[in-house]
C-alpha cells in the first residue's frame, strides 16, 4: 500500500492555511503538518485598524469564521482534517534527508519533521527604521492580534494622546483613521514629499492628503525621523526638521519578507529579499514550495513582466491554492498579480492598480496620462460623490497599464475594472466599450472608468489637449505668462474659485461671442468644476483659431493645491 503524501507547511496565518484547507480538499489521504511561531493562527491582519478604530468589539473575531467559530488547532484537525502545531519554530531544512527541524517555544524541546514536500508561508516582518528609541515603551508596530489589543488597552488605561506614525503607507493611512476616531491627535512622519509614496502618483497622493488635514491628522512630509525620545516609554520624535510630542508611536515604515530559512537552506532568493518561485509556486528545489508574504511575486503587465515584491493577503491566498494544486496532481499556474491595492482614508478610497505615471515613465517614455473627476452617480441622485481617475496608458499599443482612483464615491469597483482590464491586456479602447451595468443608484450612463478612457483615448488621438494639475502649478511657480480660462457660471465662480491673479472668468455659454476678448499669443488653460466644460472651452477656442488652449485635467474637484472660498 502506498504511504500517505507528507506535507509540512512552515506559516499559519494566510497562505499556509489556505494551502493546507485546499489540498485536503484535493488529496484527502495525505499528512498535513502546519507549524506556527505565534499563539494564534489564520487571523486577518488587514482587519487590525478597524478593531482599534472600534469598527468590531472583539479582537478574535479577527480570527473565527463567519459565523463565530474560531480557527484554531482544534478547528483545523475537526474540520478541515490537518495537524496545527503553534508555539512552534523551524529552524533549519535539511534538504538531504528531507526533513525539517523545529524546536517548541515554551518547552525548548526539538523534533525533525519529515517531509515529502515543505511549504515555505513565512511571511514577511516590519521593517525597523535605524533610529534610536524603538526599544521604548509604547512604541508598536501593527502586524499580529495582540499588537492591536495592547494598543488599544494602553490607550484606555494610560489615556494616551498623542500619536505619531512613522510612514505614511497603507498601515500609516488606515491607523491614521483609527486612532483619530478614537479622539487623539495624530501626526504622520513620510520622508518623501508625498503620503503612499510606493502606491500614488503625486497630484492623486496630494488630493488624498488634502482630505487627511481636513480630518484633523497633520502631515510631517519630507522630514526624516532622527529619534523617539523618552525615559522609559515614549515623550517625543525628533525628525531632522523638529521635535514632535507624542505618548504613542506607530511604525509602518514596511515589510521585509523572511527568506532566511530557505535562504540558509540554500534555495534561491532575490539579492535585496525573498523567495524566488515559478509559476506553481515551487522554488528552486521543485519539492519545496513557497507563497505569501516570503516571496517576490510576478507583476503582470505589459511592460515589466519582472518580479515583484507586493505583501498582500489577496496574493497569498492565490499562492496557497496554486500550491495545494500541483502537490495534488491538478496543476494550476499562478499567473501573477496587477498590483491591485487599495485602502480607506476615512471618507475617501484610495486605490491603484497596475504601474503609477512614474514606474511607466521610467519604462518607457512612450506613455499617455490623463486624470479625470466627475460624479459616481447621475448628479441628480442625493448619494452621487466625486470620484478622481488617473490612467495611464502606451500611446503605441493604446494598452492600458495603470489606473488610480481618489475620492469619497464609489472608486473601488472602477479600480476593479481596472485591474480586470489589466489582466487581460486591455487597450484604453476596450475599456471605454465595456458593458457595464447602468441604473442610475448605481452608476451614470457612460461610467467613470469608461469616461476616463474616453478621454484619454481623444488625448491619444490629438483631440483633446490637456495639462495634469500638477503641470498648472509648475507653471504658476515658475511664473509662466498665461491665462486661467474659468468657464463655470457665475454662481460657481462667486462660490469658489483659483486665488491666481491670472484668473478671467468668461461662462462656456459666453465663449464664442466674448473668445475676442483673449490674446491668441498667450497660452490658455481653460477648467470648470471637473473640466468637461474645459475640454469643451479648448475645441471651441481651436476651431476659432487659438491653438495655444489647453483644459486642466479634472478641474477644481481634482485641484489638490489652495482654493479661495467666498464666504
Amino acid at each position: 500500500m502506498q504511504e500517505a503524501l507528507r506535507v509540512v507547511i512552515v506559516g499559519g496565518v494566510a497562505c499556509g492555511p489556505k494551502t493546507a484547507s485546499r489540498l485536503k480538499r484535493l488529496l484527502p489521504s495525505c499528512e498535513v503538518t502546519m507549524i506556527d511561531k505565534g499563539r494564534q493562527v489564520s487571523y486577518g491582519a488587514c482587519g487590525l485598524p478597524y478593531y482599534v478604530e472600534g469598527v468590531f468589539p472583539d479582537v478574535d473575531m479577527l480570527m473565527q469564521t463567519p459565523v463565530g467559530v474560531t480557527r484554531n488547532a482544534n478547528f483545523f484537525r475537526k474540520v478541515k482534517g490537518f495537524h496545527t502545531l503553534t508555539r512552534t519554530e523551524a529552524i533549519e531544512i535539511d534538504r538531504q534527508e528531507k526533513t525539517v527541524r523545529v524546536r517548541q517555544l515554551d518547552s525548548g524541546a526539538e523534533e525533525h519533521l519529515p517531509y515529502d514536500r515543505l511549504v515555505l508561508a513565512t511571511g514577511s516582518r516590519p521593517i525597523q527604521p535605524p533610529i534610536p528609541g524603538l526599544d521604548l515603551k509604547n512604541v508598536w508596530y501593527m502586524r499580529q492580534p495582540e499588537d492591536a489589543e495592547t494598543l488599544v488597552n494602553e490607550i484606555d488605561a494610560n489615556g494616551l494622546r498623542k500619536a505619531v506614525l512613522i510612514g505614511a503607507g497603507y498601515i500609516g493611512v488606515e491607523m491614521a483613521e483609527a486612532l483619530r476616531r478614537r479622539g487623539l491627535s495624530v501626526t504622520m512622519v513620510e520622508m518623501f514629499d508625498q503620503i503612499m509614496p510606493q502606491f500614488l502618483d503625486p497630484e492623486m497622493a496630494m488630493l488624498a492628503a488634502k482630505h487627511l488635514r481636513q480630518k484633523g491628522v497633520e502631515l510631517a512630509l519630507g522630514e526624516k525621523v532622527l529619534s523617539i525620545e523618552g525615559n522609559g516609554r515614549v515623550a517625543s520624535v525628533r525628525t531632522d526638521k523638529g521635535t514632535i510630542a507624542a505618548d504613542l508611536v506607530l511604525v509602518g515604515a514596511g515589510v521585509r519578507p523572511n527568506d532566511e530559512l530557505a535562504r540558509n537552506a540554500g534555495i534561491a532568493c532575490a539579492p535585496k529579499g525573498g523567495i524566488l518561485i515559478n509559476h506553481y509556486c515551487q522554488t528552486s528545489d521543485p519539492d519545496i514550495y513557497a507563497g505569501g508574504d516570503c516571496v517576490v511575486n510576478h507583476y503582470v503587465d505589459p511592460i515589466t513582466r519582472a518580479p515583484l515584491f507586493v505583501p498582500l493577503g489577496s496574493t497569498s491566498n492565490k499562492h496557497g491554492r496554486a500550491i495545494a494544486d500541483d502537490i495534488a496532481g491538478r496543476p494550476h499556474p499562478f499567473v501573477g498579480i496587477t498590483g491591485t491595492g487599495v485602502c480607506k482614508a476615512f471618507d475617501y478610497t484610495l486605490g491603484r492598480t497596475g504601474l503609477t505615471e512614474k514606474q511607466a515613465r521610467e519604462l518607457d517614455p512612450e506613455i499617455e496620462s490623463v486624470i479625470w473627476a466627475g460624479p459616481d452617480l447621475p448628479h441628480y441622485m442625493p448619494q452621487s460623490k466625486p470620484v478622481v481617475i488617473k490612467m495611464v496608458a502606451s500611446r503605441r499599443s493604446r494598452k492600458l497599464l495603470g489606473a488610480q482612483v481618489v475620492g469619497p464615491g464609489v472608486a473601488d469597483k472602477r479600480l476593479d475594472v481596472g485591474a480586470a482590464s489589466l489582466y487581460f491586456g486591455a487597450t484604453v479602447d476596450d475599456v471605454a466599450n465595456l458593458d457595464l451595468g447602468y441604473a442610475p443608484p448605481f452608476g451614470p450612463p457612460i461610467d467613470p472608468i469608461a469616461t476616463a478612457a474616453h478621454v484619454l483615448a481623444n488625448k491619444l488621438e490629438g483631440i483633446a489637449k490637456s495639462v495634469s494639475p500638477l503641470e498648472a502649478k509648475r507653471r504658476i511657480d515658475r511664473g509662466d505668462d498665461f491665462i486661467f480660462l474659468d468657464v463655470r457660471t457665475p454662481d460657481e465662480f462667486r462660490a469658489l474659485r483659483l486665488p491666481y491673479d491670472n484668473v478671467i472668468h468668461i461662462p462656456l455659454g459666453a465663449l464664442r461671442d466674448k473668445a475676442g476678448a483673449l490674446p491668441k499669443d498667450r497660452d490658455i488653460l481653460a477648467f470648470c468644476k471637473i473640466s468637461m466644460r474645459g475640454y469643451e472651452a479648448q475645441l471651441i477656442l481651436n476651431a476659432m483659431g487659438f491653438q495655444r488652449v489647453w483644459f486642466v485635467e479634472g478641474g477644481l474637484v481634482a485641484w489638490p493645491f489652495e482654493l479661495a472660498e467666498n464666504g
